[in-house]
């Protein structure tokens, strides 16, 4: 749970998990994360080893991050609860009235 913890570390591993992305994709693939979260996100990821940072020696210089095979196997891990979350939001969907015969 100190892997994924946090609001936005899943959706980090989710966003990589389509293929390596630089930051500023990240940025935009995850509105309302700030830059300070996100690099914080980042480093505790690259720490944990599910998260590659690679960086390109070129001009200007260019960072990639991508998912390590530990990433791929946590992202896998993951699925089932991303299948529930977004069962759990269909049926508690407001105006369904499911919610109110659930409770």
């Amino acid at each position: 749970m100190d892997v994924i913890g946090g609001k936005w570390k899943v959706l980090v591993l989710w966003a990589l998990g389509e293929g390596p992305r630089r930051f500023g994709q990240l940025r935009r693939e995850l509105p309302g994360v700030t830059e300070k979260v996100l690099t914080a996100h980042l480093r505790e990821l690259e720490a944990a080893g599910v998260v590659r940072r690679r960086v390109y020696d070129e001009v200007p210089p260019r960072v990639e991050y991508s998912l390590t095979d530990s990433g791929i196997s946590l992202n896998e891990a993951l699925l089932p609860l991303g299948a529930w979350g977004r069962d759990h939001a269909m049926r508690t969907s407001v105006g369904s009235g499911d919610h109110l015969r659930e409770a």
